[in-house]
């Protein structure tokens, strides 16, 4: 799902306007920020520098140090000229190899700006806490400029809000604290081309302990169990950690206007906290509220507690006792879950009914209340939406303190909170990442598929998430595909081999184990035909694939796409997400119609023929790609059988609108109560209602050596061994080995995207071992080059990691500046090394990379895939620990000509057949002709008794005689029978796999 975000200034305040400005006796003398005269380059992180930014190529401003005989100060003023049709502007980062720094003791921040006259708003941000100038909170306001020439603009901090509508992490604490600030950005105007300048960026002024001194709680809700006495914490806290100048007081008082009535339901109190002048900052004073206790069934009732602070800055909101539910039926674990459903239901508002089914980005929310106030029913963490520090712990205290806020609504419904966990908990830094699906598909291991899911499901709901939108189920088509190695291949029995997966992730199919500590809700994802989409037919930006059009007949969408998704509701999947893309069911007569509104799908085939009784989750943003108004968005999708909306930034319009649509007849209440009900079911499962909060146990387990094996096992399993002439591999400890390419030592390009961020990125973003290192531990005698500058002399044998950078989703669509061929700098260093010595190239990549004009100079040659953070798995099986036993997930093509190449196509002639893979695990059986009829006996017995085991093992047999008969021979004639072997295999017809086998090897 897309993690893009438009970059608006949340609140339009304008800041005073002075051409000149008086300064206080005692006021600091200004403190410079930028002049503008070349002192700070155009840089970006990690260096000290200004950098551009924008929605496309075309938005970010062109901007230049300018010499202007006007310049308010100095010579030189920051100028530029824009166009931006979706969002732009420019940002000034402060190194993140040097400190943060502390402007608390200023005022404000003022600058010069030249003036246009055209009416239009500038936003300026802060960049406040967090690691560095990309990853902090971002606090935002806007000036107008409607004046003409050079004026000063001041703007205190206190006019600086929150940005809501977009976060790089979010949530770091919500507080403008400006001790550790990394910088700011300008947003310019869009819509028409306009030009700039600007110059002598300070700060001014002092600031004052209102602004400086802060009161706050050590929570904004306080659940008690009815009888129990609340104990609210009041702290004082300045920044800068100095003690208060000035008396602080914080009047308290219980306010009678929230649902619990006084004198009945808890005790009213009254009084005064005082903290006086020299007070250390952090000092806690504590307010009790005692709760009263009745004979009756009651929901939870609010207690509202007023602070009135003198001397300092009051909290932003003020904190909340909250009686908890209680002898309510749904409440009742010892209950079936059918009858807990039909009671919780029975008492919710059309109102709070909405809010179940609204799941926002929690780094969007306007205020964490939010969630109480529009009863949400969960909340995800988008692509690279993390927590600051990243870190487990820090995960789960986030999470628990959006469960602490469902304790404020009637019912205390708990948030159910997802996250993208595709290959591992792939967003938390440290994780346990696993090599992506293309990879796990290339094992044919379906019990190392859940051990996987199984590493997964524990490290995920460690850190407080019960809920993974995993796994892909997607048929890969077309390896063009953006996303295809999220895919466990081109063949629906792959996929349906590795979707022991789910199993991994939730436990028993009948979601009992749902409430343990190590599992969690999976997602099947992208109903339906994803996978399928034709080239170019995409309509979303940029893309040329993902988001389009999936053409199909009937029977091809029953046979390809939808398979899989029948094993996955057998399996007891808990959530289906749709897919972005449309279904164009040929003869159909409906033409292509986007997923998210085609009930015969949703409601029709998956609910009503395959019996899923689970909920539908939309993809990100997704109603907004179908026809018509919002109104139109919000009915249709959830007539179609969508349950709960993911609408990241727009939760509040959703909720609105959904209410608006059934108030209106658009959408029946009927249908609102199977949605809720089925969102409910799952949460009563995964024992939310028993244990909201994080279940930290399994820690300690994250990253750790036991995980970290069963991700070097994947990764060794994930390799396919394509060639090797001359036995070049596996390579020997004695041997002295030359290793160079750009994916040898880059943990990020072998992580690929989905790690840490949405799109990943190259370089050290977490922590595991790569390739490189692993050869070095596996104690092999290498030598790195990464460009092969290094004489090539003395070496026995050379390994060259080449393969992609890091993408995901449309952007890595091929046509979206990306393509399948080696770039230059790949090229020449296998050219290099492999003219200078025998040579293996291994491809890290998340599909197959064009390399037929150089595989007759390629002694031996592997496809690697993305096997994640365990390159120690990766140098098993280069050094012979581990065999090679990998087989291709999806066709090898010779040229992009040829997409899209798939198994059973009538046309096929790739560079490697589908299910190619040598071994290097046993010798290949000797006899011919005569072993293969041999075996085609077998396997058909193997057929008739149901011994899979037996029967996959006499087909492994035969593939490897046909193999060493083809060698590098291979040719349309043998590589049709022989991928259309490997199919034969993993649907159980062992006999005519062999008999397909037998075919390839007469044509050899």
């Amino acid at each position: 799902m897309p993690r893009t975000a438009l970059l608006v200034s949340a609140a339009l305040l304008t800041a005073l306007l002075s051409p000149t400005v008086s300064q206080a006796a005692d006021d600091p003398a200004p403190a410079p920020v930028d002049r503008f005269e070349g002192e700070v380059p155009f840089a970006s992180q990690p260096a000290d520098g200004i950098f551009t930014w924008g929605s496309d190529n075309d938005d970010p401003p062109q901007l230049q140090f300018a010499d202007r005989a006007d310049a308010p100060e100095g010579v030189k003023v920051l100028s530029g000229t824009y166009d931006i049709s979706g969002y732009g502007g420019f940002t000034h980062d402060f190194a993140a190899t040097e400190p943060a720094h502390d402007w608390s003791a200023h005022k404000g921040i003022r600058f010069w700006w030249d003036g246009q006259n055209n009416a239009k708003k500038i936003a300026l941000e802060l960049k406040d806490g967090g690691a560095h100038g990309e990853a902090s909170e971002l606090w935002t306001t806007s000036f107008t400029d409607d004046f003409s020439g050079w004026r000063q603009i001041e703007i205190p901090f206190t006019d600086f809000v929150y940005r809501t509508d977009y976060q790089p992490v979010g949530g770091i604490d919500h507080v403008l604290g400006l001790t550790q600030t990394w910088g700011y950005a300008v947003t310019l105007p869009v819509g028409a081309p306009g030009q700039f300048a600007m110059d002598d960026v300070e700060l001014y002024g002092k600031a004052d302990q209102s602004l400086r001194a802060n009161v706050t709680t050590d929570a904004a809700v306080y659940p008690v169990k009815e009888g129990g006495t609340a104990s609210v914490k009041v702290t004082v806290a300045t920044t800068g950690s100095a003690p208060i100048d000035d008396p602080v007081t914080v009047a308290y008082e219980t306010a009678a206007t929230g649902t619990a009535q006084p004198g009945k339901d808890y005790t009213p109190v009254t009084g005064t906290l005082t903290f006086p002048a020299g007070t250390a900052s952090g000092a806690t004073r504590t307010v009790k509220v005692p709760t009263l206790k009745d004979r009756s069934a009651e929901n939870a009732e609010t207690i509202p507690l007023k602070l009135t602070v003198t001397g300092a800055k009051a909290p932003a909101e003020q904190p909340e006792v909250v009686v908890n539910a209680h002898g309510l039926p749904y409440l009742d674990s010892k209950l079936p879950v059918k009858k807990r459903v039909a009671d919780l239901l029975s008492r919710m508002s059309l109102e709070e009914k909405a809010g179940q089914m609204t799941q926002a980005e929690r780094g969007a929310m306007s205020t964490p209340s939010d969630i109480a106030s529009y009863d949400l029913g969960s909340l995800l963490s988008g692509g690279g939406s993390t927590p600051t520090p990243n870190t487990a712990a820090a995960w789960a205290k986030m999470i628990d303190g959006f469960q602490l806020r469902t304790q404020a609504t009637r019912f205390q419904i708990p948030l159910i909170y997802g996250v993208d966990a595709v290959h591992g908990h792939n967003n938390l830094a440290g994780a346990t990442v696993m090599p992506h699906n293309i990879g796990i598909g290339a094992t044919r291991d379906p019990q190392l598929a859940q051990k996987t899911g199984s590493v997964t499901a524990s490290e995920v709901r460690a850190t407080g998430v019960p809920w993974d939108f995993a796994p892909c189920l997607c048929v890969t088509r077309d390896e063009r595909w953006g996303r295809s190695y999220e895919s466990f291949g081109e063949d629906p029995a792959l996929v349906k081999s590795m979707e022991t997966v789910i199993q991994g992730l939730q436990g028993a199919a009948n979601g009992k184990d749902l409430k343990d500590d190590d599992k969690v809700l999976a997602t099947a994802k992208h109903f339906v035909g994803d996978g399928g989409t034709e080239y170019g037919s995409s309509t979303t930006g940029t893309y040329t694939i993902d988001q389009g059009v999936t053409k199909v007949t009937r029977q091809q969408l029953e046979a390809v796409h939808l398979a899989p998704y029948q094993t996955a509701v057998d399996r007891g999947i808990g959530t289906v997400m749709p897919s972005y893309s449309s279904l164009d069911i040929l003869g159909d007569g409906q033409g292509p119609v986007k997923m998210h509104a085609r009930a015969d799908m949703i409601n029709g085939v998956l609910k009503g023929r395959m019996g899923f009784d689970g909920f539908v989750i939309s993809d990100w943003n997704a109603i907004d790609q179908l026809p018509g108004d919002y109104a139109a968005h919000v009915s249709t999708s959830v007539n179609a059988g969508v349950d709960m909306m993911m609408v990241p930034y727009s939760y509040k319009d959703f909720t609105t609108t959904l209410i608006a649509q059934v108030k209106a007849g658009a959408v029946t209440e009927k249908r609102i109560d199977d949605a809720v009900s089925r969102i409910l079911a799952q949460k009563f499962k995964l024992g939310l209602f028993e244990k909201p909060y994080a279940d930290t146990s399994n820690a300690s387990k994250i990253g750790s050596t036991s995980h970290r094996a069963v991700a070097r096992q994947a990764a060794a399993e994930s390799q396919v061994l394509l060639k090797n002439a001359n036995n070049v591999l596996p390579l020997k400890k004695n041997q002295k080995v030359y290793v160079a390419g750009s994916n040898a030592d880059d943990l990020g390009n072998q992580t690929g995207g989905w790690t840490i961020t949405w799109q990943g990125a190259s370089g050290t973003n977490t922590t595991g071992t790569t390739i490189l290192q692993g050869m070095k531990n596996a104690g092999g005698d290498v030598t790195y080059s990464k460009d092969a500058s290094a004489a090539t002399s003395g070496y026995d044998v050379g390994v060259v990691v080449v393969g992609e950078t890091p993408y995901a989703e449309g952007i890595g669509d091929v046509g979206n500046g990306n393509d399948l061929a080696l770039t230059p700098a790949d090229q020449a260093a296998v050219d290099k090394v492999c003219a200078a010595m025998k040579c293996a190239v291994l491809i890290v990549s998340g599909r197959p990379q064009l390399i037929g004009d150089r595989l007759g100079d390629i002694d031996a040659l592997v496809a690697s895939w993305l096997p994640g953070t365990e390159g120690d798995g990766v140098a098993d099986v280069l050094y012979g620990k581990r065999s090679f036993t990998g087989q291709l997930p999806v066709t090898w093509p010779k040229s992009e000509a040829q997409l899209p190449i798939n198994v059973g196509d009538t046309a096929y002639d790739p560079q490697f057949p589908y299910g190619w893979g040598l071994t290097t695990k046993t010798k290949v059986p000797g006899g011919g002709t005569t072993t293969l009829k041999a075996l085609a006996v077998a396997a058909a017995l193997a057929d008739r008794h149901g011994a899979d085991e037996a029967g996959r093992a006499l087909v492994d047999k035969a593939r490897l005689i046909v193999q060493q008969k083809i060698g590098q021979n291979i040719t349309a004639a043998t590589a049709k029978p022989f991928a259309d072997a490997d199919h034969l295999s993993l649907t159980g017809k062992y006999g005519a796999a062999v008999e397909k086998l037998v075919t390839a090897y007469r044509a050899a």
